[in-house]
């Protein structure tokens, strides 16, 4: 009975912590235009007061060009931009990327890692912004709250540049 009741603690302080879930799909709809380009894009977590939690991706065109570097044009992602993007010295590891093709692009997170770290408990909006070279440029805005106390599946969607942007909490 003592052996038991001396393990007991142990045992539990050495059980695994179970980490939440934040898994993001971005649907970057193929236009039918002329001169089409990838989308830059950038992904984040704001807090209420709109400032910056957690920088989760940012795609843009990773070489030189004809056009000129890749980061000439990351001030097209106006919001992201102003909202802390131009204090980044690129590429960030585990954030930037290259663009992506048409389609539906997956991002998984897990709480405890970067780029989310440890996301404390409360509202927030997951941000998502594409600007395209000789197109437009649209903001789409998900709200939630952390940590999810059950599963979760959000959803909002865009009109031109992007489609729809999914939401999935794992608590």
């Amino acid at each position: 009975m003592r052996r038991l009741l001396f393990t007991m603690p142990v045992l539990l302080l050495a059980a695994p912590v179970a980490a939440a879930d934040l898994d993001v799909t971005v649907q970057i709809p193929q236009l039918d235009v002329a001169e089409y380009h990838r989308p830059y894009t950038a992904v984040w977590i704001e807090r209420e007061d709109h400032s910056v939690a957690a920088q989760l991706a940012v795609w843009y065109a990773q070489k030189d060009s004809k056009e000129g570097a890749g980061t000439k044009w990351l001030p097209e992602l106006r919001q992201w931009w102003r909202r802390g993007g131009r204090e980044l010295q690129m590429p960030v590891d585990g954030v930037s990327g290259a663009t992506r093709p048409a389609g539906m692009q997956q991002l998984k997170f897990q709480q405890g890692k970067a780029p989310l770290g440890q996301l404390a408990a409360g509202k927030y909006e997951l941000v998502v912004e594409a600007a395209r070279e000789v197109g437009g440029r649209e903001v789409v805005r998900v709200p939630f709250t952390w940590p999810a106390a059950a599963p979760q599946h959000l959803d909002a969607k865009g009109s031109a540049e992007l489609g729809a942007v999914k939401l999935d909490l794992a608590p």
